[in-house]
């Protein structure tokens, strides 16, 4: 797993290990960020359920102004931390280890990006997508990872869907808030 491109191209950042752990494919990284590549500078970024915090870390390293990255895990908490610093990337974030719904529902925080990768078929994403909309600023969006055959709503509160990409078994959807 490296970081695509901007300040921290190339690097590679650990993550972890076990039979619970999907990272973010290269492939389908790769392709979320082309997608939306000019709206990432400056922006302010939530990596929810962060993992191993590649998705923040790719925002930061192509110019997002800050990132705060949520995950009840200890050791995932850890690995970002050290991801961010060997990235040299920690000035500009946050870590927070708690429960992911329970910080959105907590936080007074507004975001302009808000990366959605929760543990697969748990039920988390709808929850997330639910609570959210409040802290994402007018024009911010919401991008999820879900199983491709994980049908999501058309609209959560002002969050209404405006993409959804396909690669093999992974989907990507968009949602923006109008």
């Amino acid at each position: 797993m490296r970081v695509i491109t901007g300040s921290a191209r190339g690097m590679t950042l650990r993550t972890l290990e076990g039979n619970d752990v999907r990272p973010t494919t290269d492939k389908v990284k790769e392709a979320l960020f082309s997608a939306i590549q000019f709206e990432i500078e400056g922006r302010r970024i939530l990596d929810l359920f962060a993992g191993s915090g590649q998705l923040g870390i790719e925002a930061l390293s192509r110019g997002a102004e800050s990132a705060v990255f949520v995950d009840s895990d200890k050791n995932a908490v850890k690995i970002v931390k050290e991801n961010l610093a060997k990235t040299k990337l920690d000035f500009k974030a946050t870590v927070a280890q708690t429960d992911s719904i329970a910080f959105i529902s907590m936080t007074d925080r507004i975001f302009d990006i808000a990366f959605l990768d929760p543990p697969y078929e748990k039920g988390l994403l709808q929850k997330a997508l639910a609570k959210i909309g409040d802290n994402i600023a007018e024009g911010g969006m919401v991008i999820c990872e879900h199983p491709f055959k994980e049908e999501l709503d058309e609209e959560y509160g002002d969050l209404k869907k405006s993409k959804e990409y396909k690669y093999s078994k992974v989907a990507v959807t968009v949602y923006r808030k109008s």
